[in-house]
């Protein structure tokens, strides 16, 4: 894999697309749980992708159980509560390991790129990588940094 582009995803509703149909947008791409004190941010996530989307933004909600088993769900049950709790219109995927043996090839890519701090594992849900148009991956955020926190470096990304 030399680029993010060159790695295929399966949407939540269980179709296989390739990274490239990102190609020129600008991406936050982010591990999400619907069980997890950090589950909010879904609101702040959306409000970011409503703002930004016509000027370039694309954020990807990848689901993942693997933290204290808070994305129990089915991709099904997922989609309808984040649609229906948090109206959630940005894009959404199937529900994938983040770390260890079984991690996806997405995230893999990501952690190699941004490395995290002692390790470069994903520590919990809602860490967010951002990638600018270009498919570099520029940035790496916890999961305690908010969606609102990071307007700026977006608007400077989406200005390039």
């Amino acid at each position: 894999m030399k680029s993010i582009y060159d790695i295929n995803v399966t949407t939540i509703d269980g179709q296989n697309i390739s990274m490239a149909n990102y190609k020129g947008k600008v991406l936050l791409i982010v591990n999400v749980a619907s069980e997890c004190g950090f589950t909010p941010q879904y609101e702040g996530l959306e409000k970011l992708y409503e703002v930004y989307k016509e000027q370039g933004l694309a954020i990807l909600g990848f689901p993942s159980n693997q933290f204290s088993h808070q994305e129990p769900g089915s991709n099904k049950e997922i989609k309808f509560f984040c649609q229906g709790t948090y109206h959630v219109t940005f894009d959404m995927f199937s529900k994938i390991d983040v770390n260890g043996v079984y991690a996806s090839q997405l995230f893999k890519f990501l952690k190699k790129e941004q490395g995290g701090f002692l390790t470069n594992a994903i520590k919990w849900n809602f860490t967010k990588f951002l990638v600018d148009r270009e498919g570099k991956v520029v940035d790496r955020y916890g999961s305690t940094t908010t969606p609102e926190s990071l307007k700026k470096d977006i608007e400077k990304l989406l200005q390039k």
